[in-house]
């Protein structure tokens, strides 16, 4: 029986063509990431604000989700309970909250499209 010459392979080496598009496509990842980094940073400084009870009730939120105020009209509290109160505050958060969910899905919605998550 005679001797079987082995095929040379390369694994793990790729292609010319394959590290052109593996390159390109870490750097479109990276540039992403920086995108989403500085959509992030700005969302942090970008407020949105709900009011409940006719406004007697104030509630600011920043894109990533921080309340940064609370106000309430003195004279609201005049004629106010506690289990009233309660209520429109959370009322006044709750609707806070999705106006800042709403604002981060407007700025990170583009460059999240696509994705497969």
């Amino acid at each position: 029986m005679g001797k079987r010459r082995r095929r040379a392979t390369s694994f793990g080496a790729p292609s010319a063509s394959a590290g052109g598009q593996a390159g390109g496509m870490q750097q479109q990842l990276l540039q992403m990431q920086e995108q989403m980094a500085e959509a992030q940073e700005q969302l942090a400084e970008e407020t949105v604000t709900a009011t409940a009870g006719g406004g007697a009730i104030s509630i600011t939120v920043t894109g990533d989700q921080k309340c940064t105020d609370v106000k309430i009209a003195p004279d609201f509290l005049e004629d106010m309970d506690a289990e009233m109160l309660q209520d429109m505050l959370l009322s006044a958060v709750n609707m806070a909250l999705d106006k800042s969910r709403e604002l981060q899905e407007e700025r990170m919605g583009p460059l999240t499209a696509g994705l497969p998550f």
